[in-house]
Formats: C-alpha cells, structure tokens, sequence
C-alpha cells in the first residue's frame, strides 16, 4: 500500500512541478510582450514632432509683440533746468488731468457753454486756478475729449464736442505739454476733425498721442514714454494694442512709460473686470503708472506690483455738461525717480482733489482745488472706491 501511495504522491508532485513551469513561462512572457510595447511607444513618441512635451513647451513660449504698425514720434520738452541732469538719478513730476472738452455741442444752450466763457473772458481764463501746480511739475498730460475743428459734418450720435482750433491755447497757455486722444469723441465732425485736432495741439506746443500713434517725450535727459488706449468698442481684445505699443516704447528707449486708458462704464464709481485685467496687464508689460478716464466721475486707486492704477479722473475742464451732478475731480500727480537701473518703486503720490467748477450750482469750466472739509470728503471718497477694488 505504501509503494501505491509513494507513486501517487511523485505524480501530483510532477503535476504541480508542470503546472508551476506553464505558469511560471506565461507571466515571462506577458513581461517580455508589455517590455517590447514599451519599447516601440517610446521610439513613436521620440520621432513624433508634435509630442505632447514639445507641444506644452511651445505654448508657454512668449510671443514677440509686433510693433511693426506702431508710429514712434520724440519730443524733447524744455524744462526750467534747460540742461540733461547729470545725476546717478533723475526725478520727473507728472500730474495726470481726466476728461477736457474745450467746446461744446451744436445742440446745448451756448450762453451757458464753455464757448461763452472763451468768448467773455479768454484762453487764460479756464486753468487760471490750476496753472501754478501745472507750472510747477515736468509733465502734465490730459485726455482731450472732442475735437478742434472749423468741420461742419457733425457725426450721427447723441453727443458730439468742437471748439475752435484755437482753443488748443487753453492747454498750451497752462503747461499742459500733451494730451491723449484716443477716445470715442476724438473724431466727432468725421476723420478730418481728427487730423485738424493733432495739427491745432502740435502747433501750440502740445504732444498728441493714442491709437496707434506713441510719443517719447525726452525730458531733464530721461525719455517718457506714452501711449492711449481706446477700450469701449473692442474690450479684451485691445490686449494686442497694450503689448504692441509698450513694447515699441521700449524698443525706442523709455526709461518711464505711462498709458492712458478710455475706459469703463459711465458713472460706475468701481472699475470693471475689464479695466482691471487691462491695467495689470499694462503693468506687467512694464507701464510704469495707468491713467484712465471715460466714467466721467472717480474711481479707485490701486497699487499692483508697485506700480500705481487711477482707475477714472473724472470731468476736469468740461465742456459735455453745464451742470454735471457730480463735480468731484482730482490731479493725480506722481514724483517718479529714475536710476541707471530704471524706475524707483516708491510711492511719491499727491492726490490733489478739485472741483471742476469754482462756482457752486453750475459748470463755469474753471476747475479749483479744493481745501477743508471739501478736500477730506473727496480726498474718503477716493480712498472708499479704492477699497472697493479686488
């Protein structure tokens, strides 16, 4: 019985010894087919040209902006110096002005619009409150909204602002060295009212810029770049225009870059998603200070990456209204220090709060500074809207 036993535990023994073999050849051979596919995938995708890793590394490369359709005009600007400042640094003041309109609409009562008060009491007249802070800064830049013109074709829309060409002295005769106008009443009596305004500001001694048109202004031997963007008709996809135009301010040697937006919502005191996501993107291409205008009231300030936002200036010496309801303004005005390393981070501001109208009750077109009571309210105001900013 034993020896039956013995025979019968050798064949299971052999059995499993035969089966374990099997097993043991298929898994070698399930590896070896999963090592061969492995192998074959990896020399497919080595070959590949558009392999997912290149693809990811194309997108993140940054795209050159073309700066080709971007027109670059210099000015040097005589300051009271007269000369290059020598210095290991340079320090420029800029005061920033909102929306001007020297003129009036065909359609508003004129013996209430800024055109009487040209006629009564002259060019002099309108920043008479204002000159001796003008006067005293290197830079003072304002968004001409309107035109200056003798054009009769009056665009079909429901406002649409003139003055005579020479009103252009209201500026010039206040030191105001230049002016934005990229803005939707820029070509209110038709193209030539445009061309008419470039040549009425440059002959009085005021630099235009916007659009497509930048402007480097040498002043105390450091070169400001400017530029104006026109956001209202296109939104988002001006970010082309922002990278362009900096970009070609850059490549024509700014060592300080301001942009000037139009922009916003008319009377919405907080900037929207849009102007926000412009700014920072004008101060990621390197903007060194972002004006903007078109609300026609205050917005908020804000500082990102050490660079300062004015979302709106408001009205300033406004011809569109001869009772705006609200008359809050203010010269956001900045002291920039620029080194051999560029352009100190600092926060050397003065917000001087105005009113547009020296008179209460009424527009009489003579913006004032304010003092006491008047200039804390707006002075809380501002800081109030600039909170509101996320």
């Amino acid at each position: 019985m034993s020896g039956i036993k013995d025979a019968k535990r050798k064949r299971d023994r052999r059995r499993k010894q035969r089966k374990l073999r099997l097993m043991l050849g298929a898994l070698l051979a399930v590896i070896l087919c999963i090592a061969v596919a492995a192998g074959i995938k990896s020399i497919v995708a080595k070959d590949k040209p558009d392999s997912g890793k290149k693809t990811a590394k194309t997108e993140t490369k940054k795209e050159k902006p073309d700066t080709s359709k971007v027109e670059v005009k210099n000015i040097v600007i005589h300051t009271k110096k007269g000369e290059k400042d020598t210095k290991k640094s340079t320090s420029i003041t800029v005061s920033s002005i909102g929306d001007c309109t020297l003129g009036t609409d065909v359609n508003f009562n004129p013996d209430t619009s800024l055109n009487a008060y040209y006629i009564a009491r002259g060019a002099d007249y309108f920043f008479q409150n204002v000159r001796p802070i003008l006067e005293a800064d290197d830079l003072s830049i304002v968004n001409m909204e309107g035109t200056l013109t003798t054009e009769d074709q009056r665009e079909e829309k429901t406002y649409a602002f003139k003055g005579p060409p020479e009103y252009a002295a209201i500026l010039s005769g206040s030191s105001v060295e230049a002016a934005n106008l990229a803005n939707n009443h820029s070509r209110d009596y038709g193209e030539k009212s445009y061309t008419d305004t470039v040549t009425a500001l440059e002959d009085a001694g005021v630099a235009t810029f916007g659009y497509e048109k930048v402007d480097i202004l040498e002043i105390k031997g450091v070169k400001v770049g400017l530029t104006g963007i026109y956001e209202l008709a296109e939104h988002m996809e001006k970010k082309q225009q922002v990278k362009e135009n900096i970009a070609a301010l850059k490549e024509a040697g700014a060592q300080l870059i301001i942009v000037n937006f139009h922009w916003g919502i008319e009377r919405e005191y907080v900037p929207n998603d849009t102007q926000k996501a412009l700014a920072r993107l004008a101060v990621d291409e390197g903007a060194d200070l972002v004006i903007g205008h078109h609300p026609h009231v205050l917005q908020g300030v804000e500082k990102y990456k050490g660079r300062y936002i004015a979302y709106s200036l408001g009205n300033f010496c406004f011809g569109g209204n001869s009772n705006p309801e609200d008359k809050d303004t203010m010269i956001f005005q900045q002291t920039f220090t620029i080194t051999k390393d560029g352009v100190k981070k600092d926060d050397n501001i003065n917000m001087i709060p105005c009113s547009l109208s020296s008179a209460g009750g009424y527009n009489d077109y003579c913006p004032v500074p304010l003092e006491g009571a008047e200039k804390d309210r707006v002075l809380n105001k501002i800081d109030e809207y600039s909170q509101a900013i996320d």
